[in-house]
């Protein structure tokens, strides 16, 4: 079993100033990797989201605007993390089941992925996602 990274909260380049703050991210520097891909997701109050995992994408996720929980599962363990910050990101690996919660009213996340959309690197069943991560087989 591969336990969740502790480390996986990641504070990304920001100044502050009289005018506000510049929040910068770069991909390789803040980003462990290339940014192939950044979408956004406009959270809609009392609607979760992401019930999915990915056989092989890497993401960080960024909140822009506004709040809300997430949820992080290996298939062994499982962490949570409320973001309400746009100077942080949270990564999230291969194999890594991701359920998203509790969006305020307003708020924006941001996801950079190191790929294109690609439907069959989807894992949308929880018990087929058990089934994969446990057996140690990514296919």
């Amino acid at each position: 079993m591969q336990p969740l990274e502790r480390d996986r909260l990641c504070d990304l380049g920001s100044t502050i100033d009289h005018r506000g703050q510049l929040v910068v991210i770069e991909g390789q520097e803040h980003v462990p990797f290339k940014i192939e891909r950044v979408y956004c997701i406009i959270g809609k109050e009392g609607e979760p989201r992401g019930f999915h995992a990915h056989r092989k994408l890497r993401q960080m996720l960024v909140c822009l605007s506004g709040s809300f929980r997430l949820s992080i599962d290996n298939g062994f363990e499982r962490q949570q993390w409320f973001l309400d910050r746009p100077d942080q990101g949270i990564l999230i690996g291969p194999m890594e089941w991701r359920e998203l919660h509790d969006f305020s009213p307003g708020a924006v996340l941001m996801c950079l992925a190191d790929a294109h959309h690609d439907e069959a690197d989807y894992i949308r069943d929880y018990d087929e996602f058990l089934s994969v991560v446990r057996s140690g087989t990514v296919i």
